[in-house]
């Protein structure tokens, strides 16, 4: 008999929609970059979308073996790690965010792997509670162009992995060549540790080793500018499947 592919939810970002019908609907919509999807098939999941819905996170654990936490043009509330201040460039999507707070500690609590990407990345860091820099370029005078001004699908700066991680063993790499678009970073790791780091000192990726496979990277890696970011993947379905 053959064995069916592991069930991957993925996040979706949201759209209030635009009075003019600019966008792809003047009603609220949901949206996703379709080489999220690709990714995880190419890897040998099934990816599946995932609404923002809090109260249904014990049915969606109840049917997906795998979750990827997203990135997007948002922010997680500085409230949830204790700021008291908002910076002005920070921007709110707070159903989203409560919807995937409530996913991402529903599979840290079942061991259900789990790959935060980018803007994921830093909300899997707030579940395990960490702390966030809310503006790079002010929190962090000289700090690299984390916001590459080159396209995405091409890299920006280098990181470093930390020898003996998870990060290290499924990329393979002690250093790696990764795009970067955000303007935010993991301030604190909370219970997860640091596994790797821009040459400018910002936290590249964190994992939380009480976990089986809890990840989260800075960077997009379904743009799979290296065999790194595909073996990211790979890693992800693998870990997901021997859960059935």
């Amino acid at each position: 008999m053959t064995r069916s592919r592991p069930l991957i939810g993925v996040t979706l970002d949201s759209e209030d929609g635009a009075p003019d019908g600019g966008a792809y609907s003047r009603y609220p919509w949901y949206a996703l970059r379709r080489n999220y999807m690709d990714a995880i098939a190419d890897a040998g999941g099934v990816p599946v979308a995932l609404a923002h819905h809090a109260a249904l996170t014990d049915d969606i654990m109840a049917r997906i073996d795998g979750l990827v936490i997203t990135g997007g043009a948002f922010d997680v509330d500085p409230a949830l790690y204790g700021d008291s201040a908002r910076h002005a460039a920070v921007t709110l999507k707070a159903n989203r965010t409560g919807a995937e707070l409530a996913l991402a500690r529903a599979a840290i609590a079942r061991h259900m792997p789990v790959l935060g990407i980018c803007g994921g990345q830093q909300l899997l860091a707030v579940a395990l509670g960490g702390t966030l820099i809310q503006h790079i370029p002010d929190a962090c005078p000289g700090a690299l162009a984390h916001e590459q001004p080159n396209p995405r699908d091409q890299p920006g700066h280098e990181i470093d992995i930390v020898p003996g991680t998870l990060l290290a063993r499924v990329t393979g790499a002690a250093r790696l060549a990764v795009n970067s678009a955000h303007h935010q970073a993991v301030r604190t790791p909370g219970r997860a540790v640091v596994c790797a780091t821009a040459d400018d000192g910002i936290i590249e990726a964190v994992e939380y080793p009480a976990h089986p496979f809890c990840l989260g990277v800075q960077w997009h890696p379904e743009f799979a500018i290296s065999p790194a970011d595909t073996r990211l993947f790979l890693a992800l379905t693998d870990a997901s499947g021997s859960r059935r």
